[in-house]
């Protein structure tokens, strides 16, 4: 059977996510809705209709302060802020579908694994094993401030605090529980088999966690395990946990190369390559027709805002475009603590040097590298073949003007992919990781399952 494309909408509970400056456009209705629950359990009926498999919620803590000094530009256009907790949303959103699931953001650097277990386990147990983690380190400096530190704790310290993090999360999810401690018989009077309920006794470098798990094995135990980050750090942190990486590049060919190398590392871990899926981003302008689709990106164009693109830049590498001087200077890479697969984008990692001038450009319009514009047979076709070179499994699909966007894309570019075999007609049944996976539960070669109850 041919390779069928995994989608998932990439959003946020966030007044704007990623379309800087489309809130003023006359269609969004994202920032004066995002608010209800209304409006997400009407985004998660759409994206079942449209067969999606998830929705990817980001998340940060903290403000984008970089560009200017301050927030003020990220403030203006609601640069991923005023922001709630996606976890919220999630049971609302769950008990309107049947089938998509729901990837949810957290840092290993600002919570506690005790906490974040429990949530997912509570998430995993609502949605019927429809949940996934999306382990980030976080790179805003005013999340590190937001959470008693003065300073950000450095780029490859905070994947040493994320290892033994999921080294905790795995001791509760995996082994605090066995599987029929609880056995509800009013007959012998026993709820919980207490001789099946173990305390962890985790005593580490950064957590000290007794146990035991108060929540009882979910239908996953530990949710699909997602990463985000192509730095050093990254990839080799992606190797050893992740069953899905989120990967971006410039070009197809350097997002494979990308997938290619935390695969190689995954098996120097004795995993399987298949074990690891790959996303990137996917942008999409589709209109009936080419000329109305071009028409339609050339009004998104008129809300577009050079500045928060800039914040949003400068919060993710550190880098303030603002206080570049010299407009004919090259922009060349300068090691950060905040995310440097980020920062490499633009400098290492791009085609060519660009100057600093050249890059205040690229932020004045929508990134044209990313977007597949045109009708619906043109967009099929750039997104098939960005599919075939890159080596990606699937795609997290963002937008301009919410839902107006994902409803034209669910309308006129499914039914084509469909056609095409590129795309399931149906769902599997099962837990997320069952649809991904067959399988309910980690691998066994995955670190979690290569541990002894101590």
């Amino acid at each position: 059977m041919r390779k069928q494309i995994i989608l998932q909408a990439f959003d946020m509970t966030a007044a704007m996510h990623n379309a800087h400056g489309l809130w003023k456009h006359p269609e969004s209705r994202r920032h004066r809705e995002y608010k209800s629950l209304d409006y997400w359990m009407e985004l998660a009926r759409l994206l079942e209709k449209g067969k999606f498999d998830a929705v990817f919620f980001a998340d940060v803590l903290g403000v984008y302060d970089v560009y200017g000094g301050d927030e003020a530009a990220a403030l203006r256009d609601g640069v991923q802020v005023p922001l709630n907790d996606p976890a919220f949303v999630i049971p609302a959103m769950a008990a309107v579908t049947n089938h998509l699931s729901f990837a949810v953001t957290v840092s290993t650097s600002y919570e506690q694994p005790f906490h974040n277990a429990r949530k997912f386990s509570t998430l995993d147990h609502l949605t019927n094993g429809r949940v996934a983690w999306n382990i980030v380190t976080s790179y805003l400096p005013n999340a590190a401030q937001n959470f008693g530190l003065e300073k950000m704790v450095k780029h490859d310290e905070r994947y040493q605090i994320a290892d033994e993090f999921l080294e905790v999360s795995y001791k509760l999810l995996e082994d605090s529980w066995e599987e029929d401690a609880v056995i509800a018989d009013p007959n012998s009077g026993v709820l919980v088999d207490a001789s099946k309920v173990h305390r962890i006794k985790h005593k580490g470098t950064y957590f000290s966690v007794e146990g035991p798990h108060v929540s009882e094995p979910s239908p996953q135990r530990t949710p699909v395990l997602y990463q985000a980050g192509t730095s050093e750090k990254g990839r080799e942190f992606a190797a050893r946990h992740a069953e899905c990486v989120f990967v971006g590049g410039p070009t197809p060919e350097k997002i494979n190369y990308y997938i290619e190398d935390i695969k190689a590392r995954a098996e120097a871990y004795g995993r399987r390559k298949d074990e690891i899926k790959a996303f990137t981003f996917l942008q999409v302008v589709v209109a009936e027709t080419e000329e109305e689709a071009y028409s339609k990106y050339e009004d998104i164009k008129k809300y577009w805002s050079a500045d928060a693109a800039k914040a949003q830049y400068g919060g993710s590498t550190g880098y303030d475009l603002a206080a570049y001087e010299n407009e004919e200077e090259l922009f060349t890479y300068k090691h950060t603590e905040q995310g440097q697969s980020r920062a490499a984008y633009l400098t290492k990692d791009a085609a060519r040097p660009f100057t600093v001038k050249e890059i205040h450009e690229k932020f004045s319009k929508p990134a044209e590298m990313d977007i597949f514009v045109g009708s619906p047979e043109q967009v099929a076709d750039q997104l098939e073949d960005f599919f075939v070179r890159s080596g990606v499994d699937g795609f997290n699909l963002t937008h301009y003007i919410t839902p107006k966007d994902l409803q034209d894309f669910v309308e006129l570019v499914v039914p084509i992919l469909q056609e095409r075999g590129l795309y399931k007609k149906e769902y599997k049944e099962g837990t997320f990781r069952e649809k991904l996976y067959n399988r309910p539960y980690l691998r066994s070669g995955h670190p979690a399952k290569q541990r002894k109850r101590s």
